[in-house]
């Protein structure tokens, strides 16, 4: 690369800084420009790296998401948005992209490069999602197909070509309640506060919120209307609105750039761990006020299982967006390299250590010592001496690596994952140690074929597991990296994570390490967060999935077939996993994976691991 190629990235590195400082009006601002998506904590901003070609396509693309964070910086408060933000992570994402909308719009009408920038930025989203190639309305997510048609409502600006197909099927779904919101949406673009509270009152008419919704709008409505109504709602809101939020922090999932993130995750354990130990939330909705669900109800099931999918990386997008995506992790890969790559040296030189070949000398038979040939010259009648070599214990082994494809796992930590199975799978398979990359999530969102085959068939109670599972080999256990090397990188592609049901998918790695010949198997999860998925928690007991994901650990840690080990990036999954470790930030996923695996390649702790093995397996016979 040319210096002068370098000397563009930079000044266009520069302008882009000093224009996010003058439109947000804040000359402290920090802006730094790293892999992944743009965002904003406090004063500092976070925009894509741009690559040193910068092609016309990029720089529009880099100028919009500068002028999208910029404004979020000057017409967007935190404190009010935190204060009246829901806790479902569903309603949260509705919430977050319309307040996106408002600001954006609020810093377009005064500025027409700005809003032509932030034009071409989302009509270049669109068609990266792939919505001109959608044809059913769930294929469009709730909150982006709500940020249209707020979009449309406030600037009057039609939506992008590549959206208006799908979008139309989504605005007959509006009700009267929903649409007035919208309406009121429209007329508080300019008040934050007052803006907030329209959205809760969509939320609220979208049934994303419940009971919540309406009792803080009514707290917060200054007696305006009402007032008989408030009254009542006043009186029984605290419990409501309490189990509400509970039953929603279930489904929460960690945010990667908000600052209330580690207090919700907080919020969500401990509800998890009273549903562990039994305890009954008090008041809620109706569905959780039952009695305790009798064995068929509580036992987990799918209410059908002919929508799952068991699909190739490569099956799942065409070869040239493969390609693109290939070489945008290879770009990314370029800043981790140098962290990662140190650590998994490390790991290698360790693994290359215990790997040298070791040998059995003055045999009577095995491999012939040609070494020793001379001692048969200068005597004939000194016997042959043959040669053995010594067995090692991980060369016979097999890594499997299932990672999340959750949508909390989007942005930073989906990236950094790629990333550290990519450099793992090519550390490993220098030290002929076998590396599988797996992945889980589902195939829509709210359920997709499988609730519509519930609906049609009268929504019959406790259906079970009620959403199309998509499990996802990135790289077969057999495969050589260099043919899986494209396949890693589809972990970057917008839209393919969804919801995450964990237990299914760890069973399903688990029974694809059973099925394998090696002697020693070793099954590393990585996950953000607890198993949510909204449609069947909606119609299941609260604790469906958790109770499930804890039933198939248990298993798997009894048998002791495989070697079970997870790391959970900001959330805390040692109260699931005998061997766990829980990280904070993504950043430092690279280090605990080469960490976890360096100490379960320790001599010492394979001899403790297969001696135990050999222990229980009588028990296991």
């Amino acid at each position: 690369m040319t210096k002068q190629d370098l000397t563009r990235q930079e000044e266009f590195k520069r302008a882009t800084a000093g224009a996010i400082r003058a439109i947000a009006r804040e000359a402290e601002v920090q802006v730094a420009f790293q892999p992944g998506p743009a965002g904003v904590s406090g004063k500092r901003a976070r925009l894509p790296l741009p690559t040193r070609a910068l092609p016309p396509a990029e720089m529009a693309k880099l100028r919009g998401a500068a002028d999208a964070v910029a404004l979020k910086l000057r017409h967007h408060s935190e404190a009010i948005h935190a204060a009246r933000a829901p806790a479902r992570k569903e309603a949260r994402e509705v919430f977050d992209a319309l307040e996106d909308v408002r600001v954006q719009a609020v810093g377009s009408q005064h500025m027409a490069g700005v809003a032509a920038n932030l034009r071409a930025r989302l009509a270049e989203e669109c068609e990266a999602e792939g919505y001109d190639r959608m044809t059913r309305k769930d294929q469009l997510p709730l909150h982006s197909a709500l940020a249209l048609m707020a979009r449309e409502r406030i600037s009057g600006e039609a939506a992008p070509a590549a959206a208006s197909r799908v979008l139309e099927m989504w605005r007959g779904t509006l009700d009267e309640k929903a649409a007035s919101a919208m309406e009121e949406l429209a007329s508080l673009t300019h008040d934050q506060e007052g803006f907030a509270r329209a959205a809760r009152k969509l939320l609220a008419a979208m049934d994303l919120a419940e009971a919540e919704v309406e009792s803080e709008a009514e707290q917060n409505d200054e007696g305006e209307e009402g007032g008989d109504e408030s009254t009542q709602q006043d009186q029984a809101s605290p419990g409501e609105a309490q189990s509400s939020e509970q039953e929603a922090m279930q489904g929460a999932e960690p945010e990667t750039m908000e600052g209330d993130a580690a207090e919700e995750e907080a919020q969500d354990s401990e509800e998890e761990g009273a549903a562990a130990e039994g305890d009954e939330k008090p008041g809620g909705p109706q569905a959780r006020k039952e009695p305790p669900p009798s064995d068929d109800a509580s036992r987990y099931r799918a209410f059908v299982t002919q929508f799952d999918e068991v699909v190739e990386a490569e099956d799942l997008c065409d070869p040239d967006e493969l390609t693109r995506l290939r070489q945008q992790l290879d770009q990314q890969l370029q800043h981790l390299q140098g962290v990662v790559s140190k650590l998994a040296n490390r790991l290698q030189r360790r693994l290359m250590a215990q790997q040298q070949r070791a040998w059995d000398f003055d045999l009577e038979e095995g491999l012939l010592d040609v070494a020793r040939l001379t001692r048969v010259v200068t005597n004939p009648m000194h016997a042959l001496s043959y040669k053995r070599e010594r067995d090692t214990d991980f060369r016979d082994t097999v890594v499997t690596l299932l990672i999340d494809n959750s949508g909390s796992m989007r942005g930073r930590p989906i990236t950094v994952a790629a990333m550290c199975a990519d450099i793992l799978s090519r550390t490993l398979e220098r030290c002929a140690v076998k590396v599988e990359v797996l992945g889980f999530t589902t195939r829509a969102w709210k359920g997709g074929q499988s609730r519509e085959r519930w609906v049609q068939e009268g929504k019959p109670r406790n259906p079970g597991r009620l959403n199309d599972l998509r499990h996802i080999v990135y790289k077969a256990a057999d495969a050589p990296w260099r043919r899986s090397r494209r396949a890693i990188g589809l972990m970057l592609r917008e839209g393919l994570l969804k919801e995450n049901i964990d237990g299914e998918a760890l069973d399903w790695a688990y029974k694809r390490l059973l099925a394998r010949s090696e002697h020693r198997r070793i099954l590393m999860v990585i996950s953000d967060g607890a198993p949510v998925d909204d449609s069947t928690l909606s119609v299941n007991p609260g604790n469906y999935l958790e109770r499930h994901l804890r039933d198939v650990i248990k298993q798997i840690e009894s048998r002791d077939l495989v070697e079970l080990i997870a790391i959970g990036i900001g959330h805390d999954v040692t109260r699931y996993y005998r061997r766990a470790v829980t990280i904070v930030d993504a950043e430092e996923l690279g280090g605990t994976m080469m960490k976890k695996l360096a100490e379960l390649f320790d001599e010492d702790a394979a001899e403790a691991w297969h001696r135990a093995a050999a222990e229980r397996a009588p028990l296991v016979a």
